[in-house]
């Protein structure tokens, strides 16, 4: 005899007044505490035409709203205004259109407008909840750490400027910036600047006008403790001068050239120091050792630019045996896996090993882009660059909602402080709800037995305090 393990269910033609989204509501709320909204209307207001019904600044929200709840084309703002009990009314997609196309005709004005929207509104949520270790203004423990890394984005269709890659694939290859939550959260996008495929991943102008970009975005009282960290894309004598320049600090990828080779070979047996895992216990196999005073001097380049490294660089070199069936590298040595990066990080408590655990820890930065491509930026969706730009922009504010509701809604020990983005949609976002309507208001009823109620229940309780 076969038992149905379901219970038996005819769909209803009819319909009730349902949100399918109701933990956007907590979204809604972010964007209220950070001031976006005001903010990005009166950033866009030369943009909007005259007699027309949507506000740009709301427009924009929309969009990042739709992305935010997993959306990753235009078209997917319908879901948002299928429910105008939650998210008010919501353009067309031909006003969509027309926007877009508005602000992409004037994009070199358009972007600092945009970010400079979004700077205000990362200030006043800094101003409530910090969302990083330590207190502002203070390095010992305050430090705000900056992750650069590019990445490649297909395009499946030939759109302005996309271009075969160094990775052989064809598509886009934009620079990312990102803020480091480190241990209390995930972390928030600051800088998605749209290049061509072509466009090296090591280049050093771009690099640099990623990080001014960058911390233009932060809070004012935030920028002069900021350390720079990204892999040996990164390491131009350009670059790090520029760093050091700034009075900032830098931990970054050094390639394990002829150079650091000779290095190793030189320094003696006892200058190795046992490497540490996440939780500061010693790695198995794994040494750290300090190359600075054996490296050979090097040879003066002869293109523009600085000719010397930046005074108080230190190497910092990590050794490791591979693990059984890893393939061994050009750059490692007698059997060892080499990795090296520079840094100008001194004084007490900055171990060898405590540089090294740091500098190994922008591996975050992988899972921040991971995150993005699950929020909007696994695909380009127009044909022109600079509205795809202008979509960039977009799918920072759904990245920027998202680390910003978790940030002001829950306490940092909270393990939902550092869920990504699918995880949130899947057990906040897309939980549905019944509207009420009683004694002059409306109510939002969530189901009985949603497990992540207590979840919900603490976020809009936090976020509608004054």
């Amino acid at each position: 005899m076969k038992t149905n393990l379901y219970p038996s269910l005819i769909l209803d033609r009819g319909r009730e007044s349902l949100i399918s989204s109701s933990g956007a509501l907590l979204l809604r709320e972010s964007v209220r505490v950070a001031g976006l909204d005001r903010a990005l209307s009166a950033a866009l207001e030369p943009w909007r035409p005259p007699r027309s019904i949507h506000d740009p600044g709301k427009v924009l929200i929309d969009l990042a709203t739709a992305v935010a709840l997993g959306g990753d084309c235009a078209a997917d703002l319908a879901v948002v205004r299928a429910q105008p009990e939650l998210f008010g009314p919501v353009a067309s997609d031909a006003t969509v259109s027309r926007l877009v196309t508005a602000l992409a005709g004037d994009v070199d004005t358009v972007l600092p407008t945009i970010r400079a929207a979004r700077a205000r509104a990362r200030a006043a949520v800094w101003a409530r909840r910090r969302p990083l270790a330590g207190i502002a203004g203070s390095r010992d423990g305050g430090q705000v750490i900056v992750d650069l890394d590019s990445t490649l984005v297909t395009a499946h269709s030939d759109k302005e400027l996309a271009q075969p890659t160094h990775k052989r694939t064809f598509g886009f290859s934009p620079m990312c910036v990102f803020v480091d939550h480190g241990e209390r959260g995930t972390g928030e996008p600051l800088i998605l600047h749209l290049r061509p495929g072509k466009a090296s991943p090591w280049s050093k102008a771009d690099h640099i006008a990623a990080l001014d970009r960058a911390l233009d975005q932060l809070p004012t009282a935030e920028r002069g403790q900021v350390l720079v960290r990204t892999d040996s894309g990164g390491c131009s004598k350009a670059f790090l001068h520029h760093i050091t320049d700034a009075g900032l600090e830098y931990s970054i990828g050094f390639p394990a050239h002829e150079t650091v080779k000779a290095a190793i070979e030189a320094i003696p047996v006892q200058a190795w120091r046992p490497a540490v895992d996440g939780d500061g216990e010693a790695r198995d196999g794994a040494q750290v050792a300090e190359l600075t005073r054996w490296m050979p001097t090097p040879t003066r380049a002869t293109r523009p630019g600085p000719k010397d490294w930046p005074a108080g660089m230190r190497v910092i070199v990590r050794r490791e045996r591979p693990h059984p069936g890893a393939q061994l590298r050009l750059t490692d040595s007698d059997g060892w896996r080499i990795t090296c990066f520079a840094t100008n990080t001194r004084g007490p408590g900055w171990t060898l090993a405590t540089l090294e655990i740091r500098h190994r820890q922008r591996a975050r930065a992988e899972d921040r882009i991971r995150g993005l491509k699950d929020t909007g930026m696994r695909n380009l969706p127009f044909h022109g660059f600079a509205q795809n730009q202008i979509w960039l922009e977009i799918v920072s504010l759904a990245a920027e909602l998202l680390a910003w509701t978790q940030t002001l809604s829950w306490d940092e020990h909270e393990p939902v402080r550092r869920w990504e983005p699918k995880r949130l949609r899947l057990r906040i976002l897309a939980v549905a709800g019944r509207t009420i309507h009683t004694g002059r208001k409306r109510l939002l009823r969530l189901p009985r037995g949603w497990p992540y109620n207590h979840l919900i229940d603490t976020a809009w309780t936090t976020l509608r305090i004054a």
